[in-house]
């Protein structure tokens, strides 16, 4: 018999019937009362695919007795039941890797838009305000520096992306990295404060909620740009809209925010900073590899017992 999957996040087109054919899964959220579902069917699956947006709370793994692995589309894990899944020895994987070079491509899209204004000019070219008089001078990317919040998978291959346009780079992480060749900050203050640019590529959940203060800001001062491709929570966004408002920071570049997709309406407001609608990994290809690691992980575990790419668990 195919294992039995409960299933909250979809999996594209090109990989649907595959994975079909090898998984009996049941979409949860076509579901009117999934709570009532659960109650009723939920010992009868042994796995469950959900996504790094919905994650899976306590209540599901506790109404599926019989779940052995959870397979999760994306790389952020605060929103799984880590915990739980140490205590009852289920598997937890994810995706990472895969999406690496899209999320620093998106950090440094922001890094590039935001200083010179493509966004802004296209929308001054578009008003005919052109005609009126040219566009104001931005501000330089090449030769400048670089912080980065979070030197992970991600935040190398942003520094990568940095050498060729011959920047400094520096970072913050909880510990150094021996293996890198970039400064380590002791503070995010204190790299905030150096550099020209900061950009977050930190995990999100409680551990690192609005690392990014109102003092992360004024550190980085009246001529600095902040980008985000991490997680909303990991900023203060009061904070940050009102260093953005008063000038404290000369702009921000943003993929994600503290409760999205609403946006405060102040934010919507600022000419000086960049919204993306949470599109850093979004390419075609990139959410393929994601998706087929997502059923890979599956695939490993019923045939092996392993994952084939784990979340470290706590403890």
């Amino acid at each position: 018999m195919k294992p039995r999957l409960l299933q909250h996040a979809a999996i594209p087109p090109l990989l649907d019937t595959e994975f079909h054919t090898r998984y009996d899964a049941h979409p949860l959220w076509k579901e009117a009362d999934p709570a009532a579902f659960l109650a009723q069917h939920g010992h009868e699956f042994t796995g469950y695919v959900t996504s790094a947006r919905f994650g899976v709370d306590d209540a599901t793994v506790a109404a599926m007795p019989k779940l052995q692995v959870i397979s999760s589309f994306g790389v952020g894990t605060e929103t799984l039941p880590l915990k739980a899944a140490l205590a009852r020895g289920i598997a937890v994987g994810y995706t990472p890797d895969v999406l690496n070079d899209c999320v620093a491509d998106t950090a440094f899209g922001l890094v590039m838009d935001v200083a010179r204004r493509f966004s802004a000019s296209d929308r001054f070219v578009r008003a005919g305000r052109w005609l009126q008089g040219p566009y104001p001078m931005a501000t330089r990317v090449s030769g400048k520096r670089l912080g980065i919040l979070g030197l992970g998978r991600i935040g190398q291959v942003v520094a990568r992306r940095a050498s060729g346009f011959d920047m400094q780079v520096r970072y913050h992480n909880r510990r150094p990295n021996p293996a890198v060749p970039y400064t380590y900050e002791s503070s995010i203050e204190s790299l905030a404060k150096w550099a020209d640019f900061l950009v977050v590529v930190s995990a999100g959940g409680s551990e690192t909620r609005h690392l990014v203060s109102a003092s992360v800001l004024r550190a980085l001062g009246p001529e600095g740009f902040l980008i985000n491709v991490s997680r909303g929570s990991v900023i203060d966004e009061d904070a940050l809209i009102q260093a953005l408002e008063d000038g404290v920071i000369a702009g921000a570049g943003l993929d994600v925010y503290a409760d999205e997709p609403r946006i405060p309406e102040r934010l919507l407001a600022l000419e000086q900073v960049v919204l993306l609608p949470h599109l850093a990994s979004a390419t075609n290809e990139t959410r393929q590899a994601m998706a087929e690691l997502v059923v890979d992980n599956l695939d490993a575990f019923y045939a092996t017992g392993k994952l084939r790419a784990s979340v470290p668990l706590p403890g």
